[in-house]
């Protein structure tokens, strides 16, 4: 204990030279502040106003375009049909009076087949299977293929 005893008696007075230093540095660099502050007061009040109305065109920009979107849910009851095989309308087969060689051009038609390869599965003649067509579109009063596989569709006489 006298050890540190003797210390403090010779170091006191380097202890109470640099607490005293430490003090007066901090009364300068708070005197600085104070000043700096003082000396350009009309410029730090500009830049926190600057910065407020900022912070407040920023907020008044979102609520005026934030996009006004309503999620609503609609519950409607959607009856599906059982799967079951097609059922092909005769009735309106028979009344479009198509041969059966027809009505096979018109199915490989329906499956997206051109002429020459309807003509090669049915090993019938180009101009055969375009006579067909012809025909087919006389029938069913159409004017192209589009037409011809729609109008078949919505009769329900191709599957």
């Amino acid at each position: 204990m006298s050890f540190f005893k003797d210390l403090f008696l010779k170091t006191r007075h380097f202890a109470l030279y640099g607490f005293l230093m430490a003090i007066l540095v901090f009364a300068l660099k708070w005197l600085q502040w104070k000043f700096l502050i003082i000396d350009n007061s009309i410029e730090i009040y500009v830049g926190i106003i600057a910065v407020l109305f900022m912070l407040l065109g920023i907020w008044v920009a979102n609520q005026l375009f934030k996009p006004q979107v309503q999620t609503v849910f609609i519950e409607k009851e959607v009856v599906l049909e059982p799967l079951s095989a097609p059922i092909v309308n005769e009735t309106e087969l028979q009344k479009l009076n198509l041969s059966t060689r027809e009505y096979e051009v018109l199915q490989l038609l329906a499956q997206g087949y051109s002429n020459a390869e309807i003509a090669e599965r049915l090993f019938l003649s180009l101009s055969t299977i375009k006579t067909h067509v012809s025909n087919l579109f006389v029938k069913m009063d159409v004017k192209s293929r589009t037409q011809a596989i729609e109008k078949a569709k919505r009769l329900n006489i191709i599957i």
